[in-house]
């Protein structure tokens, strides 16, 4: 399986942590269609940590949780199937996941074999408990070699949080995405510091394998597993376009079951989820050197080029952006087109240089820009 665009659907871990049960997913199963989510792209719904009993069978076998999941995995990969979604599952490559249940370390040709079984489409793999002589690289490599001979197509998601230089081999590993950071919370410092980042990542973004930020805090408002201080809807809209605009996977942390319509109408903004899930699947750049006030840069199938401003500073910007940053200089005679992806407003045609309006902290500004001939 190669992803062409990065993946994008639901985990449970941001909002419910260990508190997680067949009725919940479910549930959630059934807000992802009836809301809309799985129309806009949202396929993955995903059981994250805290799903199994403590113990091994004596097969070694790794066994749901009978409190939480009495009808077993398969039952509720089932449902989630009936729905159109896809299924996916936790394990962690040390020896214990990262909240003390058993993880797949030596195990992980029997569970690769387990979890499609049941009709596990994705697997989070986290890094937590690994044996501290043993590297990295060989325990995404062997859960990698495991699930590409499980006989079923199923979505590794390398999660080591981009240490021990993960950039550097996770390609090598079989990984569709790999986390690049550490764990999100539900705050703008959060959201900034996982920003900034990616600046020195981007290079080794792009298809078949994609920098993963960490689930989306849109919608939490402050509640749930994660959540500390919450953030303002402009917040969350700009956390989104940052997480859409740099090619990471969208997968929504927020209790989807009791979105509001400020909520919704961000995660479903088709204009936005378009730059994300380009067909070209084009690494974005930065425009300039200025990283507070960052203007990325991506180059969209079909010629049309995306700009996004992102005001990270505590004050009023009035940024702007010389075409010839990108590559439009007057010699070419060109002009951009430019659409505003929030407000869907025809923002009108420029030549040489755009100057945004004043943007207010923590806002953003997301453009697509056609190129036309310049009068």
């Amino acid at each position: 399986m190669i992803k062409h665009t990065p993946p994008m659907g639901w985990n449970s871990w941001n909002t419910y942590g260990p508190n997680i049960n067949e009725k919940l997913i479910k549930e959630t199963a059934d807000a992802m269609v009836d809301t809309g989510l799985l129309a806009a792209g949202y396929e993955y719904l995903v059981i994250d940590d805290c799903w199994s009993e403590r113990q091994r069978d004596e097969n070694g076998r790794i066994v749901p949780s009978k409190e939480k999941f009495p009808n077993g995995m398969k039952a509720v990969a089932d449902y989630v199937h009936s729905k159109g979604l896809k299924f996916g599952m936790y394990s962690c490559a040390g020896n214990y996941t990262c909240a003390v249940y058993p993880g797949s370390f030596e195990f992980e040709f029997i569970d690769a074999a387990t979890f499609a079984e049941w009709g596990v489409d994705y697997l989070k793999y986290d890094y937590c408990f690994r044996p501290y002589w043993q590297k990295g690289h060989i325990l995404y490599k062997r859960m990698g070699h495991a699930l590409a001979n499980c006989g079923r197509d199923i979505l590794f998601s390398a999660c080591s949080w981009g240490v021990d230089e993960t950039h550097k081999w996770i390609k090598e590993t079989g990984a569709h995405m790999w986390r690049s950071t550490g764990d999100i919370v539900d705050t703008w410092k959060s959201i900034k510091e996982l920003a900034l980042k990616q600046v020195e990542l981007q290079p080794y973004n792009g298809q078949g394998c994609f920098n993963d930020m960490d689930m989306l805090v849109v919608g939490m408002y402050g509640k749930g597993n994660v959540a500390l201080d919450g953030c303002t809807d402009e917040e969350y809209r700009t956390h989104f376009s940052l997480w859409a605009f740099l090619n990471s996977p969208l997968m929504i942390g927020c209790d989807v079951r009791n979105m509001s319509d400020a909520t919704k109408e961000i995660l479903t903004n088709r204009d936005i989820i378009a730059l994300n899930q380009d067909p070209a699947g084009r690494q974005p750049y930065l425009a300039d050197n200025n990283t507070n006030i960052m203007t990325w840069v991506k180059s969209l199938e079909g010629g049309d080029i995306a700009i996004g401003f992102f005001n990270l500073t505590d004050n009023n910007q009035c940024p702007w952006i010389p075409f010839d940053n990108f590559g439009i200089n007057r010699s070419a005679n060109k002009a951009l087109q430019l659409t505003n992806l929030w407000t869907g407003e025809d923002i009108g045609v420029y030549k040489d240089i755009y100057r945004a309006p004043v943007m207010l902290p923590h806002t953003c500004m997301v453009l697509r820009g056609k190129l036309v001939d310049a009068k």
